[in-house]
């Protein structure tokens, strides 16, 4: 056999699961307090805050027509006795790691997708046993609900992104098998949109060239698809032809390898009040500055790019502007510098166009322990910014995030409980 044949043949043999667990943000409202089960229960945002939306509904919410998204008060339309929580984003992180814990005693190879997914490689694992894969699924499937008391729905495949589709195809609380012999039959049929990475802009783009299905997509001519998407294009066909044999990475810990699995760091916030004066946007800066500066020091990594993102209170229209550092940094008041520099370049800061929000995100990442070119003229400041940075960090690690603000953030009284590190949403990394 050809050795591209005997590839082939190869990757049809592994065996991945992809575990996705269930209404993950409610469920584990649910789980961790009784009193809620059974209930229908959403996951809000602040609503005097002007986050007033559905972030995650349990089955009982979704059984009345709530829609993750809507408006809390549309929520209460739908359905009167609903009981909305705010985010407790530590306790999500405490399900994720338990629902990992369990994955880990399966396989080492575990790629966390976001906190409420994983891929798991049981490849090697089902070698050395008797067992099926379709009874090692059921098994973690019923561990994760009488452990944790939640559900995950899981795919399994011989490629990572038909077990997605997997775990996707039937919810809640179901196991999917896709193998060589029928996914023409489940993956091929399905809306183009259902498979991985194919967004509404995608969709739309493959839809103006008659491809609808991803059946359509993995018989479609290779120079259309370049065409009309450019290198994605043929990815994308060749993820619906089940010939993606990307290996599950596992997030090694002791390494942080943030590189390979985060490749940037951003935090925004929708602000209570419209943003109509530069004293509001500049602690807002500051605010969400601090949070990303922080963050990149305990991942030990440092940023060359630094980008601000802008949404417009008055139509909710959004853009986004970066700007490349001479040298890649840490430091608070260099994050936070950069990022206002590039909005006071695009923005009048007054009630001519008020923001409804902001973003800072810090990318083009390098660890904290690569070289870096000397400067010929010493920075004093440098150095002293860091040790500043180091002392503030030690002392939100004792006392927390807000036992400490910079002057600048207290111009805006209603972001003085805000603690944006905390709530955080870890969202699932970019594929490319």
């Amino acid at each position: 056999m050809p050795e591209d044949g005997l590839l082939e043949e190869r990757n049809r043999r592994r065996v991945i699961f992809h575990s996705d667990m269930n209404a993950f943000y409610a469920s584990a409202e649910q789980a961790e307090r009784p009193e809620l089960r059974g209930v229908p229960l959403v996951v809000g945002g602040h609503e005097e805050r002007r986050h007033g939306i559905v972030l995650a509904k349990s089955a009982q919410a979704k059984a009345v027509g709530v829609v993750t998204g809507e408006a809390l008060w549309q929520a209460r339309e739908k359905c009167p006795g609903l009981v909305v929580v705010t985010p407790r984003y530590d306790v999500y992180q405490k399900y994720s790691r338990l629902a990992r814990r369990i994955y880990y005693q399966y396989t080492d190879l575990v790629e966390p997708f976001g906190l409420d997914e994983a891929w798991l490689d049981l490849t090697g694992t089902l070698a050395l046993s008797s067992r099926s894969a379709l009874d090692v699924a059921c098994e973690i499937s019923q561990r994760v609900k009488d452990e944790l008391g939640c559900t995950v729905s899981i795919g399994v495949s011989w490629n990572k992104v038909f077990a997605k589709f997997g775990s996707d195809y039937r919810k809640p609380d179901a196991v999917t098998v896709v193998v060589p012999d029928n996914y023409r039959d489940i993956v091929w049929p399905a809306s183009v949109g259902d498979l991985l990475y194919v967004g509404s802009a995608t969709r739309a783009k493959l839809h103006s060239s008659g491809i609808d299905t991803v059946g359509d997509l993995a018989c479609a001519s290779p120079e259309l698809l370049r065409r009309r998407l450019g290198k994605v294009g043929g990815m994308l066909r060749t993820f619906a032809r089940g010939e993606d044999a990307t290996p599950v990475k596992p997030f090694d810990m002791a390494r942080n390898e943030v590189d390979r699995t985060v490749k940037s760091f951003g935090n925004g916030l929708t602000a209570p009040h419209d943003i109509a004066c530069e004293a509001d946007a500049r602690a807002l800066i500051w605010l969400l500055a601090e949070s990303v500066a922080q963050r990149l020091r305990e991942a030990r990594f440092r940023a060359r790019t630094v980008s601000v993102g802008v949404r417009d209170a008055a139509d909710l229209s959004g853009y986004g502007r970066q700007v490349t550092l001479p040298r890649a940094t840490n430091v608070t008041g260099r994050i936070a510098r950069a990022a206002w520099d590039l909005l006071v370049a695009n923005e009048p800061l007054d009630d001519t166009r008020p923001l409804r929000g902001l973003h800072v995100r810090a990318s083009n990442l390098e660890p904290m322990d690569a070289p870096q070119q000397l400067e010929l003229a010493f920075d004093p400041r440098r150095r002293a910014l860091e040790d500043l940075d180091e002392a503030v960090d030690e002392l939100r690690r004792r006392f927390g995030n807000t036992c400490i603000q910079r002057g600048t953030e207290l111009l805006d009284e209603s972001l003085l409980d805000l603690d944006v590190k905390r709530d955080n949403v870890v969202h699932p990394v970019g594929w490319f």
